[in-house]
C-alpha cells in the first residue's frame, strides 16, 4: 500500500512540475518575443502575450523602471522564477511524503 501512495504522490509531483514549467516557459517566451520585437499583429504572439499577462497579473507593473524592456524582463521574469521555485519545491515535498 505504501508503494501505491508513493506512486500517486510521484505522479502528482510530476504534474505540478510540468504545469510550473509550462507557465514559466510561456512567460520566458513572451520576454523573448518582446525583446526581439515580435509582430504583435500575429495570432501566436497575441496569444502568448495574453497568457503571459494573465500569468503575471499579480506582478504586472510591480517595477517602474524607465526602460520598457527592463519592466518586461522583471515584471514577467519574477513570476516565472516564482512559479518554478514554488512548483518544484511543492513537487519535492510531495515526493518525500
Amino acid at each position: 500500500m505504501s508503494s501505491r501512495t508513493r506512486s500517486g504522490s510521484g505522479t502528482a509531483a510530476t504534474i505540478i512540475i510540468v504545469i510550473a514549467d509550462i507557465m514559466a516557459f510561456i512567460l520566458a517566451l513572451w520576454i523573448l518575443m518582446y525583446l526581439l520585437d515580435a509582430n504583435r499583429a500575429n495570432d501566436l504572439v497575441n496569444f502568448i502575450q495574453d497568457a503571459a499577462r494573465w500569468l503575471a497579473g499579480w506582478s504586472y507593473d510591480l517595477f517602474t523602471f524607465d526602460k520598457a524592456w527592463a519592466r518586461v524582463v522583471c515584471g514577467y521574469g519574477l513570476p516565472a522564477v516564482v512559479y518554478l521555485l514554488v512548483g518544484h519545491g511543492l513537487a519535492g515535498r510531495l515526493r518525500r511524503v
